[in-house]
């Protein structure tokens, strides 16, 4: 079994196949690649953490039933089952319809261990954005110095100090594994040469 993480997959957004410049020609390939990019490297006893933006509406989830894996979803600003998106009462259980085993609508998970690390886990970055404007600020996790897993950014960046983007677009549009993962967060754990 192998632990996973990905982010901002944008199932059914059309706009993201230009805003974030995707392969694909339209929004129904986009989403059969993301499926099959998924589905090649995720076995079905495999464990995906999903740090959030799987749709920009519960009605474009569809293909996360055909995802492999035991599928869990931190929760990002485009799903409304976020705490902080303004119709998220009553909204966990579609996701969980669609195929997530458990939902942190929060958008943050605090004490997640890879390896012998401790990290956060979170969709939105501590600090940083894809745009010029450092948005949701007050819905940001506390930075406490670990390192962050997280998405949001889009293709802006890959690691940004302690901060690991596990985005679809800066990682081939495909999961990441945890052993790459660890990686990058003993790297980024490491203290910086004086």
């Amino acid at each position: 079994m192998t632990t996973w993480y990905t982010a901002d997959l944008h199932f059914g957004h059309t706009n993201i196949l230009t805003y974030a410049s995707r392969p694909w020609p339209d929004v129904e390939t986009m989403n059969a690649g993301l499926v099959q990019r998924w589905n090649a490297v995720v076995a079905s006893e495999d464990t995906v953490w999903v740090l959030g933006d799987v749709s920009l509406t519960p009605a474009k989830l569809a293909p996360v039933a055909e995802l492999n894996g035991h599928k869990i979803l931190v929760a990002g600003n485009h799903d409304s089952c976020w705490s902080g998106h303004r119709r998220h009462a009553g909204q966990v259980q579609r996701y969980v319809d669609a195929g997530f085993a458990h939902v942190h609508s929060s958008g943050v998970v605090r004490d997640h261990r890879i390896g012998d690390h401790l990290v956060t886990l979170a969709h939105f970055p501590y600090h940083g954005d894809h745009t010029a404007q450092d948005r949701y600020a007050d819905r940001r996790p506390e930075d406490d110095g670990r390192p962050l897993l997280c998405g949001h950014v889009h293709d802006a960046w890959q690691v940004h100090d302690r901060q690991i983007n596990v985005g679809v677009d800066v990682w081939d549009w495909t999961p990441v594994p945890e052993e790459t993962v660890l990686k990058l967060v003993e790297a980024a754990a490491r203290p910086a040469p004086r």
